[in-house]
């Protein structure tokens, strides 16, 4: 006769059996679920990685040539080429880093600034909603 014991993480319980095994196959389902939309998307991002390194690539190389005909003087040229230098690194960590990898530097970078963080998440939420009600 199989043991039925209702003890936590013995995978032969049946939740039928418990009061709450209805919601805990539904937890087990949605957990499921949420990983795989993780893995989903991570593989989305990478896949992206390439294209999105390319395209830093070229605005830093755009913003480069143009840099010594912008209006302003020399504050404004080295501000750009500064720029074009940043989006330069910024599309070599892209190419060099998978979306886990960038996920937790984000972590850590959010977790070192929490203000900073929650000003620009504010910001962009702001911005995503302001372009969504448009549509």
């Amino acid at each position: 006769m199989p043991n039925k014991s209702h003890s936590v993480g013995n995978p032969t319980r049946d939740d039928a059996d418990t009061p709450f095994g209805g919601v805990t196959e539904r937890t087990r389902e949605a957990a499921a679920w949420m990983t795989d939309a993780a893995v989903d998307t991570a593989a989305a991002i990478d896949a992206g990685r390439a294209t999105a390194a390319d395209g830093l690539d070229t605005a830093a190389s755009a913003l480069d040539d143009k840099a010594a005909d912008l209006p302003g003087g020399k504050t404004v040229r080295n501000v750009a080429r500064a720029t074009a230098d940043r989006l330069s690194t910024s599309a070599d960590y892209v190419r060099s880093h998978d979306a886990r990898r960038m996920m937790a530097d984000l972590e850590t970078v959010v977790k070192r600034n929490p203000g900073p963080a929650l000003v620009v998440a504010a910001a962009f939420g702001f911005l995503l909603a302001r372009a969504l009600s448009r549509e």
